[in-house]
């Protein structure tokens, strides 16, 4: 999972949740009544350690990869900026692709705008170490010739940033140029590889006026990438019988004629008091969940042209705090 999802962990038993993947104790399983053929491993993505990693693992030599280590601006990027997390979820895709440990690989991206952006992070890397910023700013380091051009924008950046800054900035961009080529041929082996026959994209929304449009946004702008949408997963859905004409008929008729259904009911019925009203409010009611059931058929059927299938999870009244929310959650999927 890219996003924390601390409930999500809790639920499948792990009292760990970080970036090394960790097994989903069989016992939770066999609790569950379930006997699994396979393991089921998690892992939440760490930003820090996971540049950490990379940084140890494709370096060209160990003083450069001490020196991006300890660079002062690699340590708050990594930390802190957003946009390093997009692409190091990608990297980390990547490995655990590649790794051919998994026979099947989950990515729990962030919402809508944010899964855009975990897209796009490839590109924006390596348009970012061709842009003319970059060279600009690691130009006075690599050569100690500075054109007229160039020298107004230093002498600013020097008294608005100081010096230091400046020349941690270059040499944390002049380190990690050296790592340049590996970084565009991973970006381009993950792009290739979200593109493939063996990868497919589930959109999961509720069927709500502003989730339903999210949706509807992310699944055009992955149409118009050619990438493959195997399913929609439709959350907090209301139950099919609200639709059902004799249902309708039955909450029509005792919202209208509460009286005639509690004489009908004498003798069973010790609140006569209340009992029409109770009886009208019942009917009402059901007839107002049955406009928004209407209302979510119509939305489903829009949505529904964007994918291979779509499945539909009731909505629950209580909180998934198990593997066994899990499966039940798991089974009402597998029934579309």
């Amino acid at each position: 999972t890219v996003d924390p999802a601390k409930r999500l962990a809790n639920a499948m038993g792990l009292q760990s949740f970080g970036n090394v993947e960790t097994r989903v104790d069989p016992a939770g399983f066999a609790e569950a009544g379930v006997t699994p053929k396979g393991e089921l491993w998690a892992a939440m993505l760490d930003t820090k350690q996971s540049w950490d990693d990379l940084i140890r693992r494709h370096a060209p030599d160990p003083k450069t990869r001490d020196e991006i280590l300890k660079n002062p601006l690699y340590q708050n990027i990594t930390g802190k900026f957003v946009q390093s997390h997009d692409y190091i979820a990608m990297e980390r895709l990547y490995e655990l692709h590649t790794s051919g440990t998994y026979d099947l690989i989950v990515v729990d991206t962030p919402p809508t705008r944010n899964a855009v952006d975990f897209l796009n992070a490839p590109d924006r890397m390596a348009d970012f170490f061709s842009s003319r910023l970059l060279r600009w700013l690691i130009a006075p380091y690599r050569s100690r010739v500075v054109s007229m051009a160039s020298k107004p924008f230093y002498s600013i950046a020097d008294r608005v940033l100081g010096s230091q800054f400046l020349q941690d900035v270059a040499e944390f961009f002049i380190l990690f140029q050296t790592m340049y080529p590996g970084f565009v041929s991973r970006a381009e082996a993950v792009t290739h590889l979200l593109e493939g026959s063996q990868t497919t994209f589930v959109v999961v929304s509720t069927l709500e006026a502003a989730p339903v449009r999210e949706a509807q946004f992310f699944l055009d702008l992955l149409n118009e990438r050619k990438l493959h949408v195997g399913a929609i997963v439709l959350n907090k859905v209301l139950p099919e019988y609200l639709l059902r004409a004799d249902g309708a008929a039955a909450a029509k008729e005792i919202a209208a004629n509460p009286d005639e259904v509690i004489a009908q009911l004498a003798g069973a019925w010790d609140h006569e008091g209340h009992g029409p009203r109770v009886l009208a409010e019942i009917g009402t009611s059901f007839n107002n969940y049955r406009l928004v059931a209407q209302r979510e058929a119509e939305l489903r059927a829009e949505l529904s042209r964007h994918a291979d299938s779509v499945a539909a999870l009731d909505y629950m009244s209580e909180d998934i705090t198990d593997l066994r929310g899990l499966l039940r959650l798991g089974a009402m999927m597998w029934r579309n």
